[in-house]
């Protein structure tokens, strides 16, 4: 006789897992949001959607799909909103589901992007890399290998962690 048993991983056949594909839409600030642009298309294969001029030729307001996802960006403009540059770093990670973070991951830092964490499968199902853009940005961009339970991802992470 032959038992089976289940197991609480499995194979994934979606990039996007369900519960981010709805997620909050990041707007940016950056110094030089045109040049921003231009580097995310060569680095990331960010799509410009469209982009608000304004008279003295900075960017008001401007939006880009990367693999999918929407992100809003613009020019810093002082007291409301800096850019990381001007901050010394930056207290957001951006997350971007991708179908290939290595292919990604080469990419990106061909176009000048600095790797901070190269290509690794991850305790919680991901395949991830860690880049930061030239504007100081740090983007997370992973490939979904695995769906787990909440309850596997906290083993994992306390096997690793402990």
């Amino acid at each position: 006789m032959t038992t089976s048993t289940t197991t609480s991983t499995s194979t994934s056949t979606t990039t996007v897992p369900e519960n981010y594909r709805n997620a909050v839409i990041a707007h940016v600030m950056v110094d030089g949001a045109a040049s921003a642009i231009d580097f995310y298309a060569k680095a990331f294969g960010a799509e410009e959607l469209f982009r608000i001029d304004s008279p003295d030729g900075r960017i008001v307001h401007a939006e880009v799909s990367i693999h999918g996802s929407t992100i809003m960006l613009g020019d810093a403009d002082g007291p409301l909103f800096s850019a990381p540059t001007a901050l010394g770093g930056t207290t957001v990670g951006l997350h971007v589901f991708v179908e290939d973070v290595d292919a990604l991951a080469q990419q990106a830092t061909a176009a000048g992007a600095e790797l901070l964490q190269p290509p690794a499968d991850q305790f919680h199902g991901d395949r991830t890399a860690m880049l930061r853009d030239p504007y100081g940005h740090v983007w997370v961009f992973l490939t979904h290998l695995e769906d787990l339970t909440s309850d596997e991802v906290t083993r994992r992470a306390r096997e690793l962690f402990s």
